[in-house]
């Protein structure tokens, strides 16, 4: 019969496999119904700020881990669930970049269009007092 040091060394890890195994299910589905609102709330013209912010409240709520998960991992999910499924999420990766520091714009997008041909000095200065420390400060 098996010493309980060998049965311990046995169980153990398998028991670790198992519960970290089991939280990816809902991780994922958190993950893509935080993509859904995230693209949906964008598409219809609401801002980042926003749009994350509900997206990444809903994933919080969805994640069964005992630790938080940080707005940059939501992020990084949001990101992961709309490169996977492009389909799911028609003209979704155009709003990707302002996850990770793009510069967002609560103009119409024919706002943005023209804001898009202004010479580069602006430009440099509207990026340069952005802070990315400042972007998931929420």
């Amino acid at each position: 019969m098996a010493s309980l040091r060998t049965r311990l060394a046995v169980l153990l890890p398998l028991t670790g496999m198992l519960l970290t195994a089991a939280p990816v299910g809902a991780e994922s589905a958190g993950s893509e119904k935080g993509a859904q609102v995230y693209c949906y709330m964008r598409s219809n013209g609401n801002d980042h700020s926003v749009s994350f912010e509900a997206s990444y409240a809903l994933i919080k709520r969805q994640s069964s881990g005992v630790f938080k998960t940080s707005p940059e991992h939501a992020a990084v999910m949001i990101t992961e669930t709309v490169v996977d499924e492009p389909g799911s999420y028609p003209d979704c990766g155009r709003y990707l970049g302002d996850l990770f520091g793009g510069k967002t714009s609560k103009k119409s997008s024919s706002a943005a269009n023209t804001s898009s041909i202004t010479n580069n000095s602006s430009n440099s200065e509207s990026s340069a007092d952005w802070d990315a420390d400042d972007r998931y400060s929420y």
